[in-house]
């Protein structure tokens, strides 16, 4: 009876069946990094597949995978503070577009887009542009 070792899982819970097959990654160093998912709630977690047909089917033909036994990959995901493992999702999002690049504003066909003459010079509109015109004029008249 000293010895017992009590199992704490859930005998209900599904537990995969040999090893998975876990996306990765080409890392800086050269080496291969687990590739995290997040869930819908937006959680990080670990993902493994049950086979690499399943695994195909969701990440596409070219996603590189190793084969790790869930023990192993919650191992090795745990230090980077991601504590869930995720088997056999059934869709992803794809990855965010590069956002694209917005067209320039078209200048006016009259002028310029940018005026060498008007650097400096104040812009105005309205009431205030009226007033302005009608001080310069007077000015041009007396000088």
């Amino acid at each position: 009876m000293d010895n017992l070792v009590i199992d704490e899982a859930d005998p209900d819970e599904p537990r995969p069946a040999g090893p998975l097959f876990v996306p990765v990654r080409l890392g800086s160093a050269g080496g291969h990094q687990l590739r995290f998912m997040r869930t819908p709630l937006g959680v990080r977690t670990a993902v493994g597949f049950t086979s690499e047909r399943r695994l195909t089917a969701v990440l596409g033909s070219t996603q590189s995978w190793i084969r790790l036994a869930e023990p192993a990959l919650r191992a090795f995901s745990e230090p980077l503070g991601v504590t869930t493992v995720t088997v056999d999702p059934q869709l992803t999002a794809p990855a965010p577009a590069a956002p694209r690049p917005t067209p320039a504003e078209p200048s006016c066909s009259r002028r310029p887009a940018w005026d060498p003459e008007a650097v400096g010079v104040l812009r105005v509109t309205g009431a205030a542009a009226a007033m302005y015109t009608a001080v310069a004029a007077i000015h041009g008249i007396l000088s």
